[in-house]
């Protein structure tokens, strides 16, 4: 499955006025790390996965068109939500999402 190029486009816009971000492919979609930790990604083809702090997942995934980011069946990956692209049209809503992940991120020890 494909992401999303003109998701991928619009995040690489937001993210790159931050300094040390590298993109990178993974899980069949595009990450954005900054100090080695991953802030943001496009996957499921047009879903944002944000990074956030574990302790915000319980109101957060109380919002519309946010889940917790994690295979079917399986235990949800702390410390990741998934926006779904309803809530992602507005271009100040995705800046907000990608700036949230961008500051956990590097928020974090930089991993080597």
């Amino acid at each position: 499955m494909a992401y999303d190029e003109r998701l991928a486009a619009r995040i690489r816009e937001v993210i790159s006025a931050r300094p040390d971000v590298v993109e990178r492919k993974m899980f069949g979609g595009l990450g954005w790390m900054i100090g080695g930790n991953m802030a943001c990604g496009v996957m499921r083809e047009d879903h944002l996965v944000v990074r956030i702090d574990p302790d915000e997942t319980a109101a957060l995934v109380s919002e519309p068109h946010v889940s917790e980011f994690g295979a079917p069946g399986r235990k949800p990956m702390r410390g990741f939500v998934v926006i779904d692209p309803l809530a992602l049209e507005d271009d100040a809503a995705l800046a907000d999402w990608v700036d949230r992940g961008a500051a956990r991120a590097a928020s974090m020890p930089p991993k080597s």
